[in-house]
């Protein structure tokens, strides 16, 4: 009988990113208040999470949502091990973020054309050249830079992206020094045979580099894009408290994989993934009173598996009846 395709993950150590902050607060309409933004990255800092993306140091006017990049920035408590991460779009973004100390400028361009100039508004060939220019900017200055390849399993305008394309992308960030590249399921198009295709030797292709995966839940196959992740070697996971954000591009949909979700799945599992989940899920239950609706996280609402209930209050009659039968 041949092996089960998830055995040997035992003890496995994996790494969680948080994104709710940036990717989910910036398509909120409403203004979460700075002190509150703080609160809750101070918070998250104290779970064992790998990074937190706490912002983007984009125009107020494009993300009025994140207005407070700098003052948020400046102000949380820093942990020791944790990497917090800032969106740029820009050289003068990156300044910015770089003024503020932030450990990772995280890069987004997209593997589609048509979803490059629909969301960035540039060809893929000025976004390379522009964010090109920013990652040698943060060599100069020794600060992390990961680049997010959006779009990587499919784009909703232009059906599914080539391999060739995503693999161009990280080649060339690679070779001009970036840090780590991140694949992204950005309107949840991936399925687990195809995310296990893509990343099969990435880590041996893109060596010294952190290798991470962004999965959206949008058609409810983000866990299982991540398990397929896993049998592909992939040790590092974007994930989003309470499941918050989602796309434009994908109207209705979900948002990215829930953090606490897929914390709990990987430690059910038995994989070390270093997050106190118990702290994790006390920081998603604030959420729905800060954003003023629920959220998808399921186990923040039924609990973790290992939580017990009493029996029925009639259990014991029940019972007796049951061993009465036997008896007569």
């Amino acid at each position: 009988m041949a092996a089960l395709p998830f055995h040997g993950f035992q003890g496995r150590r994996l790494y969680i990113n948080d994104v709710a902050m940036r990717d989910g607060l910036q398509i909120e309409p409403v203004f979460v208040p700075t002190e509150d933004k703080i609160a809750l990255v101070n918070a998250l800092s104290r779970t064992g999470l790998a990074k937190i993306e706490v912002t983007s140091f984009t125009s107020p006017k494009a993300i009025p949502a994140l207005r407070d990049a700098e003052a948020v920035m400046k102000q949380i408590e820093r942990v020791p091990g944790v990497a917090y991460v800032a969106l740029v779009p820009n050289l003068r973004g990156a300044e910015r973020a770089l003024e503020c100390r932030v450990d990772e400028l995280n890069l987004v361009m997209s593997a589609s054309e048509t979803h490059n100039l629909a969301n960035l508004r540039m060809t893929r060939a000025q976004s390379r050249h522009g964010l090109t220019e920013i990652v040698r900017a943060a060599r100069g200055a020794a600060t992390a830079v990961n680049i997010s390849i959006s779009t990587a399993f499919g784009c909703p305008m232009e059906g599914a992206v080539g391999v060739d394309d995503v693999l161009e992308i990280g080649d060339w960030f690679a070779g001009e020094g970036a840090t780590g590249i991140t694949l992204c399921d950005t309107t949840g198009m991936a399925n687990p045979l195809q995310v296990e295709a893509l990343c099969d030797g990435l880590a041996e292709r893109w060596k010294g580099l952190e290798l991470t995966l962004h999965f959206h839940n949008t058609r409810g196959m983000g866990l299982a894009n991540a398990l397929a992740g896993l049998n592909a070697g992939i040790v590092r996971y974007d994930a989003s408290l309470g499941g918050l954000g989602g796309c434009p591009y994908a109207p209705g949909a979900t948002g990215n994989v829930c953090t606490e979700d897929l914390v709990h799945m990987l430690q059910a599992m038995g994989c070390d993934t270093g997050v106190d989940l118990d702290a994790l899920l006390d920081c998603a239950a604030q959420l729905p009173g800060l954003i003023g609706h629920e959220l998808s996280g399921q186990v923040v609402k039924a609990g973790k598996s290992d939580r017990r209930h009493a029996p029925p209050a009639d259990f014991a009659e029940t019972r007796e009846r049951a061993l009465a039968r036997d008896r007569a």
